[in-house]
């Protein structure tokens, strides 16, 4: 037997704000919210299926450091580049992390400044 990955944790400054942000990139639902104002999203199945879910952690001060970890999202339903569209309409920014230009990817960051990278279309990406 191994393991999945249940959840990703996201420390924040506002989990209102992210919720909104990653339930609409990922067409996910909140599942839960704490006392403490953390939130966890997930796919609209709820909790345990094939995907993580994301627990949005509340912190009144961000992390030292940059983040070693980020997510990278695939369109599913449409191009790459109109899923670039649709991110930067919703509030997502482009990043320079010193890439060349040739990347078959993008650099971007969510509403609180979190890098995840959006990918080309895959066919099996459902």
């Amino acid at each position: 037997m191994a393991c999945r990955i249940g959840e990703l944790v996201l420390g924040c400054r506002d989990p209102e704000v992210l919720a909104r942000f990653w339930c609409e990139v990922l067409d996910f639902v909140v599942l839960d919210r704490e006392d403490d104002g953390s939130i966890e999203i997930g796919p609209r199945e709820g909790f345990g299926g094939p995907q993580p879910t994301i627990f949005l952690s509340r912190r009144d001060e961000p992390e030292k450091g940059k983040s070693r970890l980020h997510i990278d999202v695939n369109p599913t339903d449409r191009d790459q580049d109109a899923e670039l569209e649709r991110l930067l309409k919703i509030g997502a920014r482009p990043a320079d992390i010193g890439q060349t230009g040739d990347e078959s990817w993008h650099v971007l960051v969510d509403p609180e400044g979190n890098e995840f990278c959006l990918l080309k279309t895959r066919l099996n990406a459902l």
